[in-house]
């Protein structure tokens, strides 16, 4: 990804296929229909994730049985190991990359050494998982990290651990301690493997996330700040902020997929169908285009215009041969075959060593 020259495209599927099997390959399918270059789930064991008695988010509430406890709600949308292996297997042969979200530090060991995937996401609830972090990072593994409700100090310590984990902290004979990670982030030797291993996403944790508390600025912020890739992961209705995003410079855009947002579950509600998702990618293709280079220029299609469009100075009426030049005789006009009018002030005064018919060149 480091190498990439376009946006990198990821159809957030996560828990929309809503535990079936079959309607994961459908959310594969149109995802690689819609041109993405990624497919993400989730990978969680449930007892190894949360008490049986956690509330719901409040808009988990909103969007499933009110009567369930998020434990239970979680539980259905499990994908077993074969699903996984399935999954992934499927991807590949549609030529769409497979990524996977841990939760627990046995489903981070099965994406890791069962389906050997080369990034792993980490999800924003996490970053303050240190144990999570660290084995992610032992695993060498490309890490894409999402940062919302996170302050920038809260980034620097999840990065500390990283950076730890990558380098020194490898080996499980090393003593992790915050110290050692913020030894490791403020190393020259950390800070270059956060620069080969990690990218950080900008994110608003709430399923759908309002407009006014999206705050895009921040992708410079954490690209000034760490240094990083930095791209953007949108739980906004709609597609405009993945498009504003991909402007300010966001080389990863993740998005929530579903078939159907009138299903039931968690995250339908706040992710777009087919369709949508195919425009945004068109969109953010064509706007990665349109941004190119800073370098200010005539570009190729504006060569041929460049003779036509601007202007040149010619007599405003018949001048004759002996006669100075003067604001009253000349003027300029389409098309530049003579004198720049930049050179206007200069023939002032000067002599008109020939004769001219009104609306003639000088030269």
């Amino acid at each position: 990804m480091n190498n990439r020259s376009k946006v990198f495209i990821i159809a957030e599927i996560g828990v929309n296929h809503n535990g079936s099997l079959e309607m994961a390959k459908s959310l594969i399918d149109f995802a690689v229909e819609a041109g993405a270059d990624a497919v993400k789930f989730q990978t969680f064991r449930a007892d190894q994730i949360m008490l049986h008695n956690t509330p719901k988010a409040s808009y988990q509430t909103r969007n499933t049985d009110i009567t369930e406890t998020q434990y239970e709600m979680i539980k259905k949308l499990e994908l077993d190991e074969q699903m996984h292996l399935i999954l992934k297997e499927y991807s590949l042969k549609q030529h769409v990359q497979f990524i996977s979200t841990p939760f627990d530090a046995p489903s981070l060991d099965f994406l890791v050494h069962t389906l050997q995937l080369p990034i792993i996401k980490i999800a924003s609830g996490e970053i303050t998982n240190a144990p999570l972090l660290l084995k992610a990072a032992r695993s060498g593994k490309r890490i894409i990290l999402s940062t919302g409700m996170s302050t920038l100090g809260d980034i620097e310590d999840a990065l500390g651990v990283l950076a730890f984990g990558y380098g020194e902290g490898k080996e499980n004979n090393s003593i992790p301690s915050r110290k050692a990670f913020k030894n490791a982030y403020y190393s020259e030797a950390g800070q270059i493997l956060l620069c080969q291993n990690v990218s950080l996403l900008h994110c608003t944790s709430e399923y759908p996330a309002p407009f006014e508390e999206t705050n895009l600025r921040v992708l410079g912020t954490l690209r000034q700040c760490f240094g990083l890739q930095v791209g953007y992961s949108d739980h906004t209705l709609g597609i405009a902020l993945p498009l504003a995003a991909t402007a300010l410079g966001a080389v990863i855009i993740e998005k929530h997929f579903t078939l159907d947002r009138n299903l039931p579950g968690p995250d339908h509600k706040a992710s777009i169908e087919p369709k949508e998702f195919s425009r945004m990618v068109c969109y953010i293709r064509q706007i990665e285009q349109a941004l190119g280079n800073s370098y200010k220029k005539p570009v190729a299609s504006e060569l041929k215009n460049q003779k036509i469009t601007r202007k040149s100075i010619v007599a405003a009426r018949s001048i004759l041969k002996g006669e100075l030049f003067t604001e009253d005789n000349l003027t300029v006009k389409r098309p530049a075959e003579g004198l720049s009018p930049l050179e206007f002030w200069e023939l002032l005064g000067k002599t008109a060593h020939k004769s001219y018919e009104r609306d003639e060149v000088i030269t």
